[in-house]
């Protein structure tokens, strides 16, 4: 038997799933992931004066906004500007990540028309460059809760715990969205219409004491970024671990997310250079 008639021939139909086909891509481009979110850094901080000190004072200006505007409404002690800051850090995580993931596979629609590269590296850049511009803004939070009298306690170990079901989440949302985004042009800017108002339909800015028990049932408990939050806020702002229902609602939200978003994405990653 010749060499060339020893090698093994090709076969599109024995391929690997989409799915574990598009993983196992990822991980062999993983430097560019890491070079799209340099990318995005530095693209943002570039003849700024202040550099990544912006992702320091934009939750901090919120926040202050808010308590100014609302604290006294609320009737909410001094330990409100952290619990207003954590749940702002965490809700801006979850929509920009979100939303600059579908935004940036349509700004790199030009790559994937000229060469191969995971469809997914977009999705997951977005979502690892909104985990890093909240690692930053972590700096801020701590300042604010040692100047309100909020101890830093041993709870903020369950914070990796915290970040990682929130990334997940983060990425599945983002990579559904990305594929509707492909079909539909108008869907990123109905998604940042939505937005704000899912902003007010969690408590973020309100305490959920404040909501009839009638209304907390289905607005709050029944409402996966509450329990999303809920798990990066408590051990910070509480100093107490999440409840287990709510750790189970938040694992199960963020596995489900990601699972429909994986698998809706890569079944249609051979259309999209096409689409784009």
């Amino acid at each position: 038997m010749t060499r060339a008639a020893s090698r093994e021939l090709y076969d599109s139909a024995r391929r690997r799933p989409a799915a574990s086909e598009e993983l196992i891509s990822l991980w062999a481009y993983r430097d560019l992931v890491v070079q799209l979110v340099r990318r995005d850094l530095v693209t943002r901080y570039k003849r700024s004066v202040l550099g990544v000190l912006w992702s320091l004072l934009n939750p901090l200006g919120t926040m202050v906004i808010v308590v100014v505007v609302f604290s006294h409404a609320f009737s909410v002690g001094r330990t409100y500007p952290a619990y207003v800051l954590a749940g702002l850090l965490a809700w801006n995580f979850f929509a920009q990540g979100t939303l600059q993931a579908g935004r940036q596979l349509t700004a790199g629609g030009h790559l994937i028309r000229r060469i191969y590269l995971p469809r997914t590296v977009f999705a997951v850049a977005a979502t690892s460059t909104g985990l890093l511009n909240l690692l930053f803004a972590l700096v801020p939070l701590f300042g604010i809760m040692l100047v309100t009298g909020v101890p830093l306690r041993l709870t903020i170990l369950f914070l990796p715990v915290s970040l990682a079901i929130l990334t997940t989440f983060v990425l599945g949302v983002g990579l559904a969205l990305s594929t509707l985004a492909v079909d539909f042009n108008d869907v990123n800017e109905l998604y940042g219409i939505f937005l704000p108002t899912l902003l007010y339909l969690t408590p973020i800015i309100y305490p959920k004491e404040i909501l009839p028990a009638s209304a907390r049932a289905w607005l709050v408990d029944a409402n996966p970024l509450n329990h999303l939050v809920a798990l990066f806020r408590v051990p910070l702002c509480e100093g107490r671990l999440p409840d287990l229902s709510s750790c189970l609602v938040a694992l199960g939200a963020a596995t489900v997310a990601f699972l429909v978003g994986w698998f809706l994405f890569t079944a249609r990653a051979d259309a999209l250079a096409s689409r784009l």
